[in-house]
């Protein structure tokens, strides 16, 4: 996957050119609870969010501060997941219904490409 073709204006604002995985970016997990190894819920519940997550520090100061600071309100309104919580400005728990993780990631850098100035 060439992120430098489907994302022109994130990768312009950032170094490193030669990233070819979501992860780079937005790293997601499946929000999982495991008894054996969590001793109770963290502060995304699974079966409210069964997603999380994280945006990389390179894809922050690539949004800059001040859309990083707005991208609640984008996501808000976009209606591209059921339901999200920010914990902090780069943790978010996500309720979707896309297939994975990766499918989870691409709707939200396509997201933040298509707004970013």
């Amino acid at each position: 996957m060439n992120l430098n073709e489907l994302y022109p204006k994130i990768m312009s604002k950032i170094e490193d050119k030669d990233l070819d995985e979501f992860r780079y970016l937005v790293v997601v997990d499946k929000n999982e609870f495991d008894p054996e190894i969590d001793d109770e819920f963290d502060v995304f519940d699974p079966d409210d969010y069964n997603y999380i997550a994280y945006i990389t520090e390179r894809f922050q100061e690539a949004m800059g501060k001040e859309f990083l600071e707005n991208l609640p309100n984008l996501l808000e309104e976009s209606k591209i997941f059921e339901d999200f919580l920010q914990s902090e400005i780069d943790l978010y728990g996500i309720k979707s219904n896309l297939e994975d993780e990766d499918d989870v990631a691409k709707a939200l850098i396509d997201l933040i490409e298509e707004h970013l100035a």
